[in-house]
């Protein structure tokens, strides 16, 4: 009868008596981890810029509804930086904007 975890008898994939580090499990029996060099290879994505430091935009107005449509869901929810690419500056400066839009009812809190 084969025992689990026992390390006398073990044998395969990374055990005392079989050769370490061979298959995807490492020599402990978890999985390895990829280098970060060949995720970043394989996954060229261009780096969204900021639109508002692209225009040099410093204040932003509540009332111009059309700019903060795109930074909003159709849900009525605002989108995250990491989907938008706005700079955490700026994203900051748009969440009070649409707060205080939403709050004199130019745009609306949910949307059905």
């Amino acid at each position: 009868m084969r025992t689990m975890g026992g390390r006398s008898g073990e044998r395969g994939r990374g055990g005392r008596t079989g050769e370490r580090g061979k298959g995807p499990l490492g020599s402990r029996g978890r999985r390895m981890r990829e280098k970060k060099e060949d995720v970043l290879v394989t996954s060229r994505m261009r780096k969204k810029t900021c639109r508002f430091c692209e225009e040099k935009i410093e204040g932003l107005d509540y009332k111009d509804i059309r700019r903060f449509e795109r930074l909003v869901s159709e849900r009525g929810k605002m989108l995250s930086r990491r989907i938008t690419g706005v700079c955490a500056r700026h994203q900051r400066k748009v969440e009070d904007a649409v707060k205080k839009a939403r709050f004199m009812a130019l745009l609306p809190f949910l949307k059905r």
